[in-house]
């Protein structure tokens, strides 16, 4: 769903008037595989009962570091002290790098690896629920329409998918419909 989830992106950013942007394409992750999000090989499953007892097949080996070392090297290009991320343990698939520790310890690497050492990594989201998020969202106007969450599909989401249902389970908790159209919803 890489496809979709740039349209998102670029819708988003479109919508709340966002000039400086920087997207960033990532061969390595398919070279590596390992995960049904990145190997054609690996099914994305549909969601069990047990979402976030076992690191399922859809995370990424390392993915979030990934991503941080593109955006902490463009903060330091731009001389912004400030990264954001919207990564959230709370109520999640239990993916490793969306962990408070890792935070704690990829700032330290940030410290020692850059220039001024004085960039963060924010993640301000992390200790909070999927519900209070989409609530924060809501009374903030955060363009929900415009987002995209599915593992599955780029179309429609599919709503069975581990990422749909949280989202669903989300936007139910919060007692807001889901803004964007799903194949089926399973809670």
């Amino acid at each position: 769903t890489e496809e979709r989830e740039r349209r998102a992106f670029t819708a988003i950013c479109d919508r709340l008037g966002i000039r400086d942007r920087l997207v960033v394409r990532n061969p390595v992750f398919r070279a590596i595989g390992g995960s049904a999000l990145t190997d054609d090989g690996i099914a994305v499953p549909e969601a069990g009962a047990e979402i976030g007892r076992d690191i399922p097949v859809t995370y990424v080996p390392f993915r979030n570091a990934h991503f941080l070392a593109a955006a902490v090297s463009w903060a330091e290009v731009l001389g912004a002290d400030k990264v954001f991320i919207g990564a959230v343990e709370q109520d999640s698939s239990g993916y490793p790098d969306c962990r408070p520790e890792f935070y704690e310890a990829y700032n330290q690497a940030v410290r020692t690896g850059t220039k001024a050492g004085r960039i963060q990594v924010l993640t301000p989201l992390v200790w909070m629920r999927k519900a209070d998020i989409v609530r924060l969202g809501l009374e903030l106007g955060a363009p929900f329409d415009l987002t995209w969450s599915c593992y599955s599909r780029e179309d429609i989401a599919c709503g069975v998918c581990e990422s749909c249902v949280l989202r669903l389970r989300a936007f139910a908790a919060a007692g807001a419909p889901d803004p964007i159209p799903y194949a089926q919803k399973v809670s």
